[in-house]
């Protein structure tokens, strides 16, 4: 299949009528195996995949990292061709926003967008929610995967659409790591050699906080926690933003005598970068062994 791509509107609406079912894979750039992973999942489930790439203004919160997020369009546009992508839409700010993007009319992420990462960084899923919608609109997928890795992310997604009677089926494709356990980001390439090692606690504490569901939410964290306060100590060390055990749908903290799905979700920065990272577990207590 040729790679047709689109950078303005009138080019993406010429470009989507010679197209059947479309599964849109929204990114913003500098992709790595893991965007490779959502598009040949994408690849299974519709004729054609799209891919956008735009690295969104509105998702980000004044002193991160707009100006410097990496921007690798030749190294994407191979990616893209390499792993058969039919569509590439790949606008400028002006094409997302004819107007501009301080008045630009905007999605409200409503009380889950305030919690867990959005208390980090507040506005940050209002962005992330206008600029989905208006990719909805404008390359009018069937389809859109998103990674599990961004977990609150993809569960607002699918608020949203439920909420607003959006037609896209969301599919959600799981983490891609490292061998070494490190969540892949597009960020990582920020990290030094010192800071990737230092990285590392966040995984650990998940795998960690997952071995102790057996014995309770509250054990939970404490594991996690203790694996994230030793890395505070490391040098350079680790600043937590949040340890959180939550329920996968409204991203809300569990309680005590919580028992079913949970996501244990951490973030934190090292050095400039921030990281989040998450891992779905299921609280419930080890039934008691069977006796004779």
């Amino acid at each position: 299949m040729t790679l047709v791509i689109a950078r303005t509107r009138e080019e993406l609406a010429a470009a989507r009528s010679s197209f059947g079912t479309i599964a849109l894979v929204p990114t913003m750039g500098a992709l790595h195996e893991g965007h490779r992973s959502l598009i040949r999942r994408a690849r299974g489930l519709a004729g054609t995949v799209a891919v956008s790439i735009f690295v969104n203004p509105l998702q980000f919160g004044p002193g991160e990292d707009l100006d410097r997020y990496p921007r690798t369009f030749p190294e994407d546009l191979a990616i893209c061709a390499d792993e058969g992508v039919g569509l590439l839409f790949a606008p400028t700010v002006e094409t997302m926003y004819p107007g501009s993007v301080e008045t630009a009319v905007t999605v409200s992420s409503g009380e889950m967008g305030t919690i867990v990462e959005g208390a980090t960084r507040p506005g940050h899923f209002d962005g992330v929610l206008t600029v989905v919608l208006k990719l909805f609109n404008l390359v009018r997928p069937e389809i859109a995967v998103f990674g599990e890795k961004d977990a609150q992310q993809l569960a607002m997604i699918r608020r949203m659409v439920a909420d607003l009677n959006v037609p896209v089926w969301i599919d959600g494709s799981p983490t891609v790591r490292e061998k070494d356990g490190l969540a892949l980001s597009s960020r990582n390439r920020y990290l030094s050699p010192p800071e990737r090692v230092t990285a590392l606690s966040l995984s650990l504490a998940l795998r960690r906080g997952a071995a102790a569901a057996p014995d309770g939410p509250a054990k939970v964290i404490k594991a996690a926690r203790a694996v994230l306060d030793e890395a505070a100590d490391t040098d350079p060390p680790l600043e937590l933003d949040y340890v959180a055990l939550v329920d996968p749908t409204t991203f809300e903290e569990v309680g005590e005598e919580y028992v079913g799905p949970a996501v244990l979700a951490v973030a934190g920065r090292v050095g400039s970068t921030h990281l989040i990272d998450n891992l779905p577990l299921y609280l419930a207590p080890e039934p008691f062994p069977e006796t004779s």
